[in-house]
């Protein structure tokens, strides 16, 4: 495993660093970084940022908003939030497996004398609360999991900026996102700062090794990362994208994730169609919609459309049923 470390606080550049690292450092099967963001929301991949957050609360207080490559649910980062990734090369990426890449947290809060547990489909939580969240994306053979650790996060703004769907906070069982998150500070024994914490979770990772191995990033490297930067991860078109025009809204949330459809129809012809949700999968979403304009918006015509389609690809733990009945 290869360490890079990174002290870049822009979350615009963390994700292009991400992104950066996972396409072009290929020499190395396993990639390990740790980052800390300013005050931003990151939001998945397939998400409709627009329904995702307080606009007006994200202006007033300068909060960024960025997309990142993987799927799940928006986040809230701040100096209190520590991100890990891990890039790995993989020859089973057919499935998101989430609790094998997450035991790592759950071993060095064991050594802090805290108690954590992977729960559900994603998250990491103490005595029921979540602190962690994780997310995948996966590529020709490879893994970039990284996961969302709240250590000092102000859940104050954090509840604030996130507007958080209402069927999600059902199904969760609770009554906001406020009250179902914690801060691993408040459950640790003695008084320790996010960093080092991040010195901790760096050492578990390396455990048993004499030093760790660290990759420096080289002038050509940090600009491409930000030519990346520049041309992705801090543009408009990149972070919000424009919402289509639509005369049919489906949506529909299964254990796996919500999954959201707004679709063009036209004299019984789909000319557009724009899918939206927290699922996880692989592939560009894009490649998806496409099949489907100019199809008649018939129940026989979208099966046919489905059976072409690796449905457990691009929407894990989804069926072709569930997801026809998000269309029609």
């Amino acid at each position: 495993m290869i360490y890079i470390k990174n002290d870049d606080n822009r979350p615009q550049f963390n994700l292009a660093l991400e992104q950066y690292v996972f396409d072009s450092l290929d020499q190395f099967d396993e990639i390990f970084l740790l980052w800390i963001n300013e005050p931003s929301i990151i939001v998945g991949k397939n998400q409709n940022t627009i329904q995702e957050i307080n606009l007006d609360y994200i202006k007033e207080n300068n909060i960024n908003v960025v997309r990142r490559l993987s799927g799940g649910g928006a986040v809230y980062h701040d100096y209190g939030n520590l991100n890990y990734t891990i890039i790995s090369k993989s020859k089973e990426t057919s499935a998101f497996n989430f609790e094998a890449f997450s035991q790592p947290v759950i071993e060095v809060l064991a050594k802090l004398g805290v108690k954590a547990e992977f729960s559900g489909r994603n998250d990491i939580t103490i005595d029921g609360k979540k602190f962690c969240g994780n997310a995948q994306y996966m590529k020709k053979g490879k893994v970039l999991h990284h996961g969302a650790m709240l250590f000092d996060t102000n859940l104050e703004v954090l509840g604030k900026a996130l507007k958080v769907s209402k069927d999600k906070i059902e199904s969760k069982g609770v009554k906001s996102v406020r009250s179902r998150v914690t801060n691993i500070k408040d459950h640790l024994k003695e008084d320790i700062t996010v960093e080092d914490f991040k010195q901790l979770l760096l050492e578990h990772m390396f455990k048993g090794n004499k030093e760790i191995e660290e990759y420096k990033l080289t002038e050509e490297d940090y600009a491409n990362i930000n030519k990346l930067m520049e041309e992705r991860y801090a543009t408009w078109e990149w972070n919000f994208g424009s919402s289509p025009d639509f005369n049919i809204e489906k949506s529909r949330r299964f254990p796996s994730g919500k999954v959201e459809t707004k679709i063009d129809v036209h004299e019984g012809i789909i000319k557009g169609i724009k899918i939206y949700g927290d699922f996880f999968g692989g592939g560009e979403i894009s490649d998806v919609e496409n099949k489907f304009i100019g199809i008649k918006y018939r129940e026989d015509e979208i099966s046919k459309v489905l059976d072409n389609i690796d449905i457990g690809y691009y929407f894990s733990g989804i069926s072709k049923y569930d997801i026809m009945s998000c269309i029609i």
